[in-house]
């Protein structure tokens, strides 16, 4: 008997990843990556901004049925952070005409529109992208009729939002060529990075923000711990203008308040928060930045007053000091990542670390496994920066005096863990990711070693709390593996009976070759050939 398929079924059957990757494919070929990537993501924007303008105007229907003008009035909609859609705009006005020969300009003038409706919006959205894209009108319907498929009633996601996005910067950025590693940071190390610093109230800031991961991780976090996200604020910048928007439109659709200034910008050109001081930074600042200035520039600048100006053809210093001069000085915490070579770089940057360590600003190096990121394969390393390494409350825990010491960890071998990403059709990306069991075991080394009644030891190839003078006497190198203990595996070697073991391997290969050689002469003399 041939069993029939309702429609319901076929629609359950139809997994996320395939929507996803329709969508992706949906304008393959049609402007760069990068316009195909804002061409994409803009729409996503779309959807889930016209889904929360019409589940808040059926709110507002219900709180005031007697007035109807409520919901045509965008403060209506902003009062809840919603953003005010004209018609124009909507969703279900995007799909009914999305077999329009002029779609491209209806999906330009909706972006032209909410900008203008929505201040905090201003600069975000992609603007006259979908008329010069150069697709065809039947591949802009196939995109939208694709991503009109994705909606909580099909897949029943906690934070479908969440995860649509997460989709689409991760594979954006694993299908990228830069080689810095600055547009997207996995998620696993931003999570790393967020259960060490424990950001549950205060300033959140990271000075390169990309596409926002640190601040959607920070949330996360929160929300693990049964925080409250209205006591964070989130400040940020960005140079990249692409970037810039790209980090406003993740936020502003996941509804996480936010300042990112009014524009992108440069970090050390122009400081959007000069004066302004953080709780907690998050960051993974390009790596090894060069030319970040010119040789006669910012050399007066108060963020590097009392150290030696970091040098033109690497910012990774510089990038330090700007984070150490935004830190409130009572309390304010840094966890960021920097290239391998900055633990031993020498000149003047072995002076200006010289100078942090000296001030005892230094409270963990975590050193994290290769093949982490997605444009790169080389190994980074965590800092945690802390202006208060003095013995006080923290977080429900009683935090003893680390004056003078920095907790040493080598993660390199945790790479068992593999994330396997598909770029296209016949090829992937094989990368390493942490799993929160992983995540878990390094919060508790780093709290065990921070708190006065918790038990923390050293582990030889893993953990070292090693004390200033001990760095002093390695010259200021915070490399983990000059401080934390190597095994010596040849000690457990039974030398006699390893010995006695080659020994008969070495026997028996010589018999087998004698046996070979024997053979072969007797062949040879078998068909006349004399060998003497």
């Amino acid at each position: 008997m041939t069993r029939k398929v309702s429609k319901n079924t076929k629609k359950e059957e139809l997994s996320l990843e395939t929507v996803l990757w329709n969508c992706r494919v949906a304008l393959r070929g049609y402007g760069s990556s990068e316009k195909n990537r804002d061409a994409v993501i803009g729409l996503v924007f779309l959807k889930f901004a016209g889904e929360k303008f019409e589940a808040r105007r059926k709110e507002i229907l219900a709180e005031q049925p007697d007035i109807p003008l409520l919901m045509e009035m965008p403060a209506s909609y902003n009062a809840k952070n919603v953003y005010y859609l004209k018609e124009n705009a909507r969703w279900d006005y995007i799909v009914k005409n999305a077999a329009s020969n002029d779609i491209a300009v209806i999906l330009d003038t909706a972006m032209k529109d909410i900008e203008e409706d929505n201040e905090s919006l201003r600069g975000a959205l992609p603007q006259n992208l979908y008329a010069t894209l150069g697709a065809s009108s039947s591949k802009l319907k196939s995109l939208i009729d694709e991503i009109n498929k994705i909606n909580k009633d099909r897949f029943h996601e906690d934070d479908l939002i969440g995860r649509v996005y997460e989709y689409f910067l991760q594979i954006y950025a694993a299908s990228g060529t830069k080689e810095d590693g600055e547009f997207y940071t996995p998620a696993s190390v931003v999570k790393l990075i967020a259960e060490l610093i424990e950001p549950y109230d205060g300033v959140v800031y990271d000075p390169c923000c990309g596409s926002g991961g640190m601040f959607v991780q920070s949330m996360k976090f929160i929300d693990r711990h049964q925080g409250n996200r209205q006591k964070v604020s989130i400040i940020g910048q960005e140079s990249v203008p692409d970037t810039w928007k790209l980090c406003k439109m993740n936020l502003s659709i996941r509804g996480i308040a936010h300042d990112l200034g009014d524009r992108n910008a440069s970090t050390f050109q122009n400081d959007l928060f000069k004066d302004r001081k953080v709780d907690y930074i998050m960051a993974n600042p390009p790596f090894n930045l060069k030319n970040w200035r010119d040789e006669d520039e910012l050399l007066d600048d108060p963020r590097f007053d009392g150290y030696p100006m970091p040098p033109v053809s690497n910012a990774n210093y510089a990038w330090i000091l700007h984070m150490i001069s935004k830190l409130d000085e009572t309390d304010g915490i840094a966890g960021f990542l920097l290239a391998n070579g900055a633990l031993n770089a020498g000149g003047d940057e072995g002076k200006i670390r010289k100078e942090i360590l000296e001030k005892d600003l230094v409270e963990a190096i975590i050193v994290l496994p290769r093949d982490m990121f997605y444009t790169t394969d080389i190994s980074v390393t965590l800092w945690i920066i802390n202006k208060n390494k003095k013995a006080k409350l923290g977080n429900n825990r009683t935090l003893r005096n680390r004056q003078n010491e920095v907790l040493f960890m080598d993660l390199r071998t945790w790479d068992k863990n593999i994330e396997t990403i598909q770029i296209d059709k016949g090829k992937k990306k094989r990368k390493v990711a942490f799993t929160d069991k992983d995540i878990k075991k390094v919060r508790e080394i780093y709290q065990a070693w921070q708190s006065e009644d918790a038990y923390y030891t050293d582990v030889a190839e893993l953990c070292k709390s090693a004390t200033l003078d001990d760095i002093r006497k390695e010259d200021y190198s915070l490399a983990p593996s000059k401080y934390i203990d190597f095994i010596d595996h040849d000690l457990d070697i039974d030398y006699e009976k390893e010995m006695a073991r080659i020994q008969e391997e070495m026997r028996d290969v010589l018999k087998k070759e004698k046996e070979s050689q024997k053979m072969l002469e007797e062949a040879f003399r078998g068909i006349g050939y004399d060998l003497n």
